[in-house]
């Protein structure tokens, strides 16, 4: 199943209330950020195929982080520029060592191990670790410890994989062949409802969609009290403090929780 397919329920389960609001162009420009604002001009990063926070759809961008990165930097001096993708893994490649991109919007989790290469915006979300499994299926496990025997998957570079290789391979749960990484999440779930995994480790909200569009559901939820951050060079000291700036307008205005609202649906 392509990308497209997977956006298509996702577009209409959201969009209808935003009239396609929040869809950007793919050409990715690349980019060096300048040593202040004024008009400097930005280009985003970001991971396509992990709904709702960022999907892709004829060429287009839609979702939560595109939205809520173009909000924040309305409120600076900066200006965002074309949206470049990659693969989950290659993102801090592609800021730090070729400056193809100034930040990264891709629900990435700021963790000790990252700061270590890159800086982080202020948090602007929280989640937990869920395991989807197919509906209807034989393996419904209620704990790490129902693993045995069966094989899992996650996206290449992220907290669900790193999940993975502490919970299950290293306690030997699991054995590493049997541990299979993705270059997206759809990719993963795909192989999930296709029967050639048997789980797949993911962020919660995105178990969510997925649970919702698919023919997956959520078997348990690890809480990891994990915090989403934007991801940008170190050393950048003023613009990492436009985007803390233009993070707590949007979030006094309203226009977080209305992004919120369109992506996510209301309490």
């Amino acid at each position: 199943m392509s990308y497209r397919t997977e956006t298509d329920v996702s577009r209409r389960t959201y969009l209808k209330l935003t009239g396609g609001a929040g869809a950007v162009g793919l050409t990715g420009v690349a980019g060096c950020l300048g040593d202040g604002g004024d008009g400097t001009t930005i280009t985003p990063g970001t991971a396509p195929g992990f709904p709702p926070f960022e999907m892709q759809e004829d060429g287009e961008l839609i979702g939560f982080d595109i939205e809520l990165l173009e909000a924040v930097v309305g409120e600076t001096e900066y200006e965002l520029g074309e949206w470049a993708t990659f693969e989950f893994d290659s993102l801090i490649p592609a800021l730090t060592q070729n400056e193809e991109i100034d930040v990264i919007a891709a629900a990435m989790t700021i963790t000790e191990e990252r700061q270590e290469t890159i800086a982080f915006s202020d948090p602007y979300w929280e989640s937990d670790q869920a395991i989807l499994v197919r509906g209807g299926g034989d393996f419904q496990p209620s704990g790490w410890e129902d693993f045995e025997g069966v094989s899992v998957g996650a996206q290449s570079g992220t907290t669900g994989a790193d999940q993975v290789q502490s919970n299950l391979v290293e306690p030997g749960i699991v054995a590493e062949d049997d541990s299979r990484t993705y270059g997206s999440y759809v990719l993963a779930v795909e192989d999930l409802e296709n029967g050639n995994i048997d789980a797949v480790v993911v962020d919660n909200p995105v178990a969510e969609t997925f649970a919702a569009n698919r023919d997956v559901t959520i078997a348990f939820v690890e809480e990891t009290g994990e915090e989403f951050g934007f991801g940008l060079r170190q050393g950048e000291s003023d613009f990492q403090s436009a985007l803390n700036d233009g993070l707590a307008t949007v979030r006094d205005d309203g226009a977080y929780e209305e992004i919120t609202n369109t992506w996510f649906g209301q309490e």
